[in-house]
């Protein structure tokens, strides 16, 4: 079947388009499969990939449809461009089609970070890339601190908001609060604030309205909602069911096989937690992958964690990816199947990893995407988001100090200040803020500037 997104544009006439053909299941196969390849640039620049070649170019979907689905996706915990991939692939081909767009989105990444984590792990004391890394380290450091204020330019719009992100900045920052704690504190804030002060907390919601169309679509404004996309009791039910019963499944099957206090059991419980944490993106849920990770489980140090988040940046598909890095590293570091097998144990934490961090994702919208648009824009559900998305602002700011600490003074306070790692920073930070350099050129010029500084400098 072929492809309507070749024909021409009418820009003008835009009504004058014929409407697209439908869309063989093999044809949206190899599509998701390419879009695996190419999602780089974070959520924002996945969406915008998506939003091109779906509504624009090939006109699967309208721009209003696309948006509306975007907003179920945003008051979701998870990723919500995979969210988005798997909506619109099971609104277009049924359950099948949203695990196909949902897994392709994932699974080329996975691959990707296994084999540079093993790269890692043999060669990373290698001068060429110790260097690298020297030059990537604070250029993550800045795209954390500028992570924290593109999200609090959109989430801090009055002083409530403001003081809900100083106050988690303490708890996190002086009291080590867990953060589900914040989570579950901030959404409170919001729930009942909200009773009292609508006004305050009406922050949550979309992403603005669709601008004129591409001409005919697919999934067109006006189209009515297939059959497998209505609400169901029964259909809830029975993805709940079978949802959790994968879950269970998996879990057993770890502890037979590894026992119950053993790093894989270990690994889908925690990140199970973590992948319902997930509001606000991956920057947000990153100080709890630290606190579990690095300080509870020790599975990795807090310079490979800098690591492991600098190779999450400069892979394709979603950045909370970073978590395969951290299994695989777990894995080969705590022998999960043995000495002898490190590279195997390393895989397949990753895999373990990754299963436990994006099944909950798959769950919410293939049982939840017809309840989620039937409560989306009411606002006893978005106020409680707007309330954890402030929260995180202050979480992500404290990460971003516990970064710099360990690339400013890599040997602890007591030992000397990095200047040139100081340097890398502040010349990154401006790149981002002042000149909107985009993350791959800033992560490849930095790493240029830390290769050839550990190259010439003492």
């Amino acid at each position: 079947m072929t492809t309507p997104s070749t024909e021409p544009r009418d820009e003008a006439h835009p009504e004058a388009l014929a409407a697209p053909a439908a869309v063989s299941f093999a044809e949206a196969f190899r599509f998701w499969l390419k879009l695996g390849f190419i999602s780089f640039g974070g959520p924002a620049g996945q969406i915008a990939i998506m939003h091109t070649e779906l509504v624009e170019r090939r006109r699967w979907i309208s721009e209003k449809r696309f948006l509306h689905a975007l907003n179920y996706c945003m008051v979701l915990p998870g990723p919500e461009a995979q969210q988005l991939a798997t909506y619109i692939g099971w609104l277009l081909h049924r359950t099948w089609g949203g695990i196909v767009a949902g897994a392709l989105f994932v699974l080329p990444s996975l691959f990707i970070l296994i084999a540079m984590s093993w790269v890692y792990l043999r060669f990373g004391d290698v001068p060429l890339v110790a260097g690298i890394f020297f030059g990537l380290k604070p250029a993550v450091t800045a795209l954390v601190l500028h992570a924290a204020h593109r999200i609090g330019s959109r989430a801090l719009k009055n002083r409530w908001m403001w003081g809900i992100a100083a106050a988690s900045f303490v708890a996190i920052f002086a009291f080590d609060t867990p953060f589900p704690a914040i989570v579950l504190a901030a959404a409170l804030i919001g729930h009942f604030g909200a009773q009292r002060w609508p006004a305050v907390f009406a922050l949550g919601g979309g992403h603005g309205g669709a601008k004129q169309g591409y001409g005919p679509a697919l999934i067109d404004d006006h189209t009515p909602t297939p059959a497998h996309a209505r609400f169901s009791r029964s259909h809830l039910v029975k993805v709940l069911a079978f949802g959790l019963g994968l879950w269970l499944l998996a879990i057993v099957a770890l502890v037979a096989v590894n026992g119950l206090q053993g790093t894989l059991t270990q690994m889908g419980w925690f990140f199970t937690k973590a992948a319902l944490l997930t509001f606000g993106g991956a920057y947000a849920v990153l100080p709890y992958v630290y606190q579990g990770a690095v300080e509870t489980h020790q599975w990795l140090s807090g310079p490979q964690m800098i690591d492991g988040l600098a190779l999450g940046e400069t892979t394709p598909g979603p950045l909370i990816m970073v978590v395969a890095f951290v299994g695989f590293v777990g894995g080969w570091l705590k022998e999960a199947l043995g000495p002898d097998a490190l590279f195997l144990g390393g895989a397949l934490a990753a895999t373990v990893v990754t299963f436990f961090t994006f099944l909950p994702s798959f769950i919410f919208i293939l049982a939840g995407g017809p309840l989620v648009e039937a409560t989306h824009g009411k606002l006893g559900f978005t106020a409680p988001l707007s309330a954890i998305t402030a929260a995180v602002v202050g979480v992500i700011l404290n990460l971003a100090m516990f970064f710099a600490y360990h690339v400013l003074w890599p040997q602890g306070f007591g030992g000397r200040f990095d200047a040139v790692s100081a340097a890398i920073t502040v010349g990154a930070a401006m790149a981002l803020f002042r000149f909107k350099v985009g993350v791959m050129p800033l992560l490849a010029g930095s790493a240029a500037v830390g290769l050839a500084a550990s190259r010439f400098l003492p």
